[in-house]
Protein backbone atom coordinates (compact mmCIF):
# COMPACT_ATOMS: atom_id res chain seq x y z
CA UNK A 1 0.00 0.00 0.00
CA UNK A 2 1.60 3.16 -1.33
CA UNK A 3 1.67 5.91 1.63
CA UNK A 4 2.43 9.76 1.56
CA UNK A 5 3.81 12.23 4.14
CA UNK A 6 1.62 15.58 4.39
CA UNK A 7 1.84 18.79 6.17
CA UNK A 8 -1.09 19.49 8.09
CA UNK A 9 -2.34 23.25 8.92
CA UNK A 10 -0.85 22.81 12.68
CA UNK A 11 2.52 22.32 10.62
CA UNK A 12 2.46 18.29 12.02
CA UNK A 13 2.43 15.31 9.75
CA UNK A 14 0.15 12.64 8.71
CA UNK A 15 -0.26 9.90 6.38
CA UNK A 16 -1.53 9.68 2.73
CA UNK A 17 -3.21 6.86 1.36
CA UNK A 18 -3.91 7.63 -2.48
CA UNK A 19 -5.67 4.30 -2.60
CA UNK A 20 -8.10 5.05 0.13
CA UNK A 21 -8.32 8.66 -0.43
CA UNK A 22 -7.83 9.06 2.94
CA UNK A 23 -5.89 10.59 5.41
CA UNK A 24 -4.62 8.99 8.85
CA UNK A 25 -5.38 12.90 10.36
CA UNK A 26 -7.30 15.99 9.83
CA UNK A 27 -5.90 17.75 7.40
CA UNK A 28 -6.41 21.28 9.55
CA UNK A 29 -3.78 19.46 12.11
CA UNK A 30 -2.65 16.33 13.14
CA UNK A 31 -1.40 17.07 16.94
CA UNK A 32 -4.18 19.31 17.31
CA UNK A 33 -6.73 16.59 16.29
CA UNK A 34 -5.27 14.00 18.53
CA UNK A 35 -4.83 16.11 21.64
CA UNK A 36 -8.21 17.45 21.43
CA UNK A 37 -10.59 13.46 20.49
CA UNK A 38 -7.98 11.38 21.95
CA UNK A 39 -5.80 12.87 25.14
CA UNK A 40 -8.80 15.70 26.29
CA UNK A 41 -11.43 13.91 25.59
CA UNK A 42 -10.12 10.73 26.26
CA UNK A 43 -7.39 10.86 29.25
CA UNK A 44 -8.63 14.11 30.39
CA UNK A 45 -12.07 12.81 31.35
CA UNK A 46 -11.36 10.71 34.07
CA UNK A 47 -9.84 12.12 37.84
CA UNK A 48 -7.32 9.04 39.08
CA UNK A 49 -3.89 7.92 39.14
CA UNK A 50 -4.28 4.91 37.24
CA UNK A 51 -5.54 4.43 33.89
CA UNK A 52 -5.46 1.42 31.32
CA UNK A 53 -5.97 2.63 27.14
CA UNK A 54 -6.49 0.85 24.17
CA UNK A 55 -5.87 2.36 20.98
CA UNK A 56 -7.41 0.82 17.52
CA UNK A 57 -5.03 2.02 15.03
CA UNK A 58 -2.03 2.47 16.32
CA UNK A 59 -1.02 4.40 13.07
CA UNK A 60 2.01 6.49 13.71
CA UNK A 61 2.43 6.55 17.22
CA UNK A 62 0.87 10.23 17.90
CA UNK A 63 -1.91 9.03 20.33
CA UNK A 64 0.84 7.09 22.05
CA UNK A 65 3.28 10.01 22.33
CA UNK A 66 0.60 12.43 23.25
CA UNK A 67 0.03 10.07 26.09
CA UNK A 68 2.91 9.45 27.09
CA UNK A 69 3.53 13.18 27.99
CA UNK A 70 -0.24 13.47 29.64
CA UNK A 71 0.99 10.67 31.77
CA UNK A 72 4.47 12.51 33.04
CA UNK A 73 2.92 16.02 33.60
CA UNK A 74 0.07 14.79 35.43
CA UNK A 75 1.41 11.88 37.48
CA UNK A 76 -0.89 9.34 36.03
CA UNK A 77 0.18 5.67 35.51
CA UNK A 78 -0.69 4.61 31.66
CA UNK A 79 -0.83 0.85 30.94
CA UNK A 80 -1.28 1.83 26.67
CA UNK A 81 -1.98 -0.99 24.28
CA UNK A 82 -2.07 -0.26 20.70
CA UNK A 83 -3.97 -2.68 18.06
CA UNK A 84 -2.71 -2.38 14.23
CA UNK A 85 -3.03 -4.73 11.39
CA UNK A 86 -0.76 -2.95 9.33
CA UNK A 87 1.95 -1.50 10.79
CA UNK A 88 4.07 1.65 9.18
CA UNK A 89 7.55 0.95 7.86
CA UNK A 90 10.35 2.87 10.08
CA UNK A 91 11.23 4.35 6.90
CA UNK A 92 8.05 6.57 7.03
CA UNK A 93 8.29 6.74 10.90
CA UNK A 94 11.64 8.33 10.80
CA UNK A 95 10.33 11.36 8.28
CA UNK A 96 7.51 12.14 11.00
CA UNK A 97 7.86 15.78 12.28
CA UNK A 98 6.04 15.20 16.04
CA UNK A 99 9.04 15.28 18.14
CA UNK A 100 10.42 18.74 16.54
CA UNK A 101 6.75 19.89 17.89
CA UNK A 102 5.92 18.04 20.84
CA UNK A 103 7.19 19.83 23.93
CA UNK A 104 9.48 17.05 26.15
CA UNK A 105 9.35 14.36 23.09
CA UNK A 106 13.04 13.40 21.81
CA UNK A 107 13.48 12.04 18.07
CA UNK A 108 15.28 8.91 19.96
CA UNK A 109 11.78 8.24 22.20
CA UNK A 110 9.51 8.55 19.30
CA UNK A 111 11.42 6.32 17.22
CA UNK A 112 11.53 4.26 20.25
CA UNK A 113 7.80 3.45 19.89
CA UNK A 114 8.00 2.03 16.71
CA UNK A 115 11.50 0.32 17.32
CA UNK A 116 9.69 -2.06 20.44
CA UNK A 117 9.15 -5.60 19.58
CA UNK A 118 5.20 -6.47 18.88
CA UNK A 119 2.92 -8.14 21.50
CA UNK A 120 5.45 -7.30 24.39
CA UNK A 121 4.80 -4.73 27.50
CA UNK A 122 7.58 -2.42 27.36
CA UNK A 123 7.90 0.17 30.23
CA UNK A 124 8.81 3.26 28.46
CA UNK A 125 8.64 5.90 31.90
CA UNK A 126 7.94 5.84 35.13
CA UNK A 127 4.23 6.66 34.35
CA UNK A 128 3.65 4.81 30.42
CA UNK A 129 3.88 1.52 29.20
CA UNK A 130 3.06 0.26 26.07
CA UNK A 131 1.63 -3.17 24.23
CA UNK A 132 2.03 -2.83 20.84
CA UNK A 133 -0.47 -5.85 19.37
CA UNK A 134 0.00 -7.03 15.45
CA UNK A 135 -3.41 -8.17 14.90
CA UNK A 136 -6.92 -6.64 13.92
CA UNK A 137 -9.28 -5.96 16.26
CA UNK A 138 -12.03 -8.31 15.26
CA UNK A 139 -9.49 -10.87 16.79
CA UNK A 140 -8.79 -8.75 19.71
CA UNK A 141 -11.45 -10.10 23.32
CA UNK A 142 -10.67 -8.90 26.55
CA UNK A 143 -13.86 -8.42 28.84
CA UNK A 144 -13.80 -5.55 31.34
CA UNK A 145 -10.09 -4.61 30.78
CA UNK A 146 -9.94 -0.72 29.81
CA UNK A 147 -10.45 2.82 31.11
CA UNK A 148 -10.70 4.35 27.65
CA UNK A 149 -10.75 3.11 24.10
CA UNK A 150 -9.07 5.28 21.55
CA UNK A 151 -10.91 4.32 18.17
CA UNK A 152 -9.13 5.97 15.19
CA UNK A 153 -9.49 3.92 12.53
CA UNK A 154 -9.85 4.67 8.84
CA UNK A 155 -13.71 6.61 8.43
CA UNK A 156 -16.84 4.46 7.81
CA UNK A 157 -16.65 5.29 4.23
CA UNK A 158 -13.31 4.31 3.71
CA UNK A 159 -13.30 1.59 5.93
CA UNK A 160 -17.38 0.68 7.01
CA UNK A 161 -16.20 -3.10 8.45
CA UNK A 162 -14.23 -1.32 10.81
CA UNK A 163 -17.63 0.38 12.19
CA UNK A 164 -19.56 -3.12 12.17
CA UNK A 165 -21.80 -3.91 15.72
CA UNK A 166 -19.77 -6.61 16.43
CA UNK A 167 -16.66 -3.81 16.89
CA UNK A 168 -18.48 -2.36 19.32
CA UNK A 169 -20.15 -4.93 20.84
CA UNK A 170 -16.12 -6.22 21.39
CA UNK A 171 -15.27 -2.86 22.83
CA UNK A 172 -17.85 -2.28 24.89
CA UNK A 173 -17.11 -5.84 26.67
CA UNK A 174 -13.33 -4.39 26.91
CA UNK A 175 -14.43 -1.40 29.04
CA UNK A 176 -14.59 -1.52 32.53
CA UNK A 177 -17.43 0.11 34.34
CA UNK A 178 -17.79 3.91 33.71
CA UNK A 179 -15.27 3.76 30.47
CA UNK A 180 -15.21 6.03 27.75
CA UNK A 181 -15.00 5.54 23.79
CA UNK A 182 -13.43 8.41 22.09
CA UNK A 183 -13.35 8.93 18.26
CA UNK A 184 -13.58 11.59 15.86
CA UNK A 185 -16.42 10.46 14.25
CA UNK A 186 -19.84 12.19 14.65
CA UNK A 187 -21.84 10.40 11.78
CA UNK A 188 -25.38 9.44 13.06
CA UNK A 189 -25.47 6.05 12.23
CA UNK A 190 -22.06 5.25 14.49
CA UNK A 191 -23.51 6.87 17.12
CA UNK A 192 -26.42 5.05 17.04
CA UNK A 193 -24.46 1.82 16.80
CA UNK A 194 -22.78 2.73 19.61
CA UNK A 195 -25.97 3.25 21.58
CA UNK A 196 -27.54 -0.04 19.99
CA UNK A 197 -24.34 -1.87 22.02
CA UNK A 198 -25.30 -0.15 25.16
CA UNK A 199 -22.62 3.26 25.01
CA UNK A 200 -24.68 6.37 26.11
CA UNK A 201 -23.27 9.26 23.71
CA UNK A 202 -21.75 12.78 24.36
CA UNK A 203 -21.75 15.17 21.55
CA UNK A 204 -18.89 17.23 22.11
CA UNK A 205 -17.08 20.25 19.98
CA UNK A 206 -15.01 18.62 17.27
CA UNK A 207 -11.41 19.64 16.77
CA UNK A 208 -10.45 22.56 14.39
CA UNK A 209 -12.28 21.99 11.05
CA UNK A 210 -14.94 19.54 12.60
CA UNK A 211 -18.21 20.54 14.31
CA UNK A 212 -18.51 17.22 16.62
CA UNK A 213 -16.73 14.56 17.76
CA UNK A 214 -18.38 11.97 20.24
CA UNK A 215 -17.65 10.51 23.55
CA UNK A 216 -19.31 6.91 24.48
CA UNK A 217 -19.87 6.30 28.00
CA UNK A 218 -20.35 2.48 29.85
CA UNK A 219 -22.21 3.11 32.76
Amino acid sequence: MKIEIKLTDDNSHTLFVPDLNETYHSKHGAIQESMHVFVNAGLGYFNQDKLTVLEVGFGTGLNAILSSVFALENAVLVDYTGVEAYPINNEITQQLNYANLIEGVSEEQFLNLHYLRWNEKTKISNYFSLTKLNKSIKDFELDNNFDVVFFDAFGPNVQPEMWDKSIFENLFNSLKENGVLVTYCAKGSVKRTLKEVGFTIENLPGPPGKREMTRAIKY
